[in-house]
């Protein structure tokens, strides 16, 4: 720890990321060792000071960070100090008054000044939190979006704490503030290994441009981040935008398309252009597939010019580190590949399907401003929501909000210019009832495509054959149990199961119960449906549906009637759509883990 030679009080510390449940709650933990040096302990005012001064309430870090010259707020208090995460910042003890009034203005002017009944629940909201004129509050009201607020007056002057007895009035203010509040480290969840990968290749060419004039090589221009729709990859950059406080430049493919002669080049001209004159800036290219498309495979000549003139720009951008590009798609096998080289997108970072731990991070970041009951368990949550992504787990909380007000709108008294009330002893409270109501309706994205399902039935409902529901569930529950039978005995687990019998005997209502019985996601397959008159078609379509099924694992996927795609094969079937489907088959099942 670096302590600082004017003031024994007053220490130096890196910047981290605050833990989920904190963000919103001002807190500013560090070590105890550190709140022992400079007098304080948790609950007392700390003054942080970056490119600002700020206040935030003192606490101490857990066991995970002990001993480590570090402090943790969250993005606003980030914000309010003008740091970002990984840079250093003073600290120190700064003594306190209770606030007596608060003036706050709307950092959006458009939006409109609280009425007093939110007020009231505004204070209860803010209540203990420390700040100091010239801060920004974010208040999250329940069902709404958070809004955010300046504090313009005070009283008494100084370092303040908010209580329940504070009175705060609004004023309408003339100038926006909004562009300020963009999305922060602590609104993603999971995705650490890619934020890492990102921040690597985008911070440091903007913030310290001469550390790679030392080393003599260029900074890299671009990144182009590909993955499934819903994973975070818009949410990455406009987080990575606001805590490097770059200017930030988003343009969706489709938008840069016009139909005059010319029209489209110069706009993507225009958009380099403002990024030169606002440096440091980042260029956010969504849709890139539809923007650059593969040149070969395009017949019209206006997305050949645009793929054209964006290769020119990105060699034209000086190596200064001081415009970076991102670049999103979920298809990166349709983007040219002119600019999938080092020099343009010098990285390509894959952004995939969330897993368990991932999940309930997600879970816990999306429900931080929900008041849930204690019988919500979000770790169990996570562990039934395989394959949703970033935006189904949103859905997912916010159709749990839904379920929660379809609940108790009978109880609400509905007034003319007044704010809906609820009886005194009845409480807005999400249960897990709601989350199993808005599970069974949110689907996850990536197998919206195909017939999926969570069967409600399990071997319950199946009559007989014990000895083969016996014979299925050692196969299927061990790989998944991840016991280390498999690795001790050198046998890898079953890939496939075939079921064979006359119709009727309950083949297709097994691989449903087993799919409900064990709570994992069923893909039907109708083979007929894969067929198509045109060459290659019906293995394309054999590929996405195993394309499909990877995300969601663990699932099972049902081919029904598979002799009508897997056929015997002989010679003279050599060239038919019949055979090239087996032999795809063949690849898919043998490229299984």
């Amino acid at each position: 720890m670096k302590k600082s030679a004017k003031r024994h009080e007053e220490f130096s510390l890196r910047v981290a990321k605050a833990f989920i449940e904190d963000e919103g709650k001002g807190f500013a933990r560090v070590d105890e060792a550190v709140l022992k040096s400079v007098g304080a302990v948790p609950g007392d005012a700390l003054m942080i000071t970056g490119r600002r001064s700020t206040v935030a309430r003192a606490a101490q870090t857990n066991t995970q960070y002990a001993g480590q010259s570090l402090i943790q707020v969250d993005g606003i208090t980030r914000d309010n100090a003008q740091i970002s995460v990984d840079e250093w910042c003073t600290v120190q003890k700064v003594p306190f008054k209770q606030a007596d009034t608060l003036i706050l203005t709307p950092a959006d002017p458009r939006r409109p000044i609280p009425k007093d009944a939110e007020i009231r629940h505004i204070i209860q909201l803010l209540a203990g939190l420390h700040v100091v004129i010239g801060d920004k509050l974010q208040i999250a009201m329940f069902g709404t979006r958070p809004q955010f607020f300046m504090v313009e007056g005070a009283s008494p002057r100084g370092a303040l704490r908010i209580t329940p007895h504070t009175a705060i009035s609004f004023r309408a203010s003339d100038f926006s503030h909004e562009k300020a509040f963009r999305a922060s480290y602590e609104d993603i969840g999971g995705l650490e290994h890619e934020l890492r990968s990102v921040r690597e290749m985008i911070e440091l060419p903007l913030k310290f441009p001469e550390l790679f004039s030392e080393l003599g090589i260029d900074p890299p221009k671009g990144v182009l981040l590909s993955g499934p729709p819903g994973t975070g990859k818009t949410l990455i950059a406009r987080a990575i935008s606001n805590e490097v406080r770059a200017h930030f430049i988003h343009v969706n493919g489709p938008e840069v398309i016009h139909k005059f002669y010319g029209e489209s080049e110069a706009k993507l001209r225009m958009v380099f252009e403002e990024a030169r004159k606002n440096a440091p800036s980042i260029i956010f290219l969504d849709e890139m597939d539809a923007l650059a498309p593969r040149r070969a495979q395009v017949i019209g000549d206006v997305e050949k010019r645009v793929v054209a003139q964006l290769l020119a720009l990105m060699d034209g951008l000086i190596s200064r580190g001081e415009v970076v590009i991102i670049g999103a798609t979920n298809m990166p096998e349709l983007v040219d590949p002119a600019l999938r080289r080092p020099g343009r997108f010098d990285r390509e970072i894959t952004v995939g399907v969330p897993n368990r731990a991932d999940r309930l991070q997600i879970l816990k970041i999306h429900s931080r401003k929900m008041p849930l009951t204690s019988d919500v368990d979000l770790i169990r949550l996570a562990e039934i929501t395989h394959g949703y992504v970033g935006a189904d787990l949103a859905a997912l909380c916010a159709e749990a909000g839904m379920a929660t007000l379809r609940r108790i709108m009978p109880d609400i008294k509905f007034e003319v210019d007044a704010k809906p009330s609820l009886p005194k002893d009845a409480k807005i409270e999400v249960t897990a009832e709601d989350f199993l109501t808005a599970f069974k309706s949110v689907e996850p994205t990536s197998t919206r495509e195909f017939m999926s399902e969570r069967p409600r039935i399990s071997f319950k409902d199946v009559g007989g054959l014990q000895e083969i529901k016996e014979k299925l569930l050692s196969l299927i529950r061990l790989p998944l149990l991840g016991l280390p039978v498999f690795s001790q005995s050198r046998v890898g687990p079953p890939k496939g199961v075939l079921f064979t019998g006359p119709s009727g005997t309950g083949k297709t209502l097994v691989a449903r119960a087993l799919a409900g019985e064990t709570g994992m996601t069923l893909l039907s397959v109708d083979p007929p449906t894969l067929l198509s008159k045109w060459v290659g078609e019906s293995e394309k379509g054999l590929r996405e549906v195993f394309k499909r099924a990877k995300p969601v694992s663990p699932c099972i996927v049902l081919i029904d009637e598979v002799e009508a795609i897997a056929g015997t094969r002989t010679a003279e079937d050599s060239g038919r759509t019949s055979q090239r489907i087996v032999s795809q088959l063949f690849r898919e099942l043998d490229d299984l883990q």
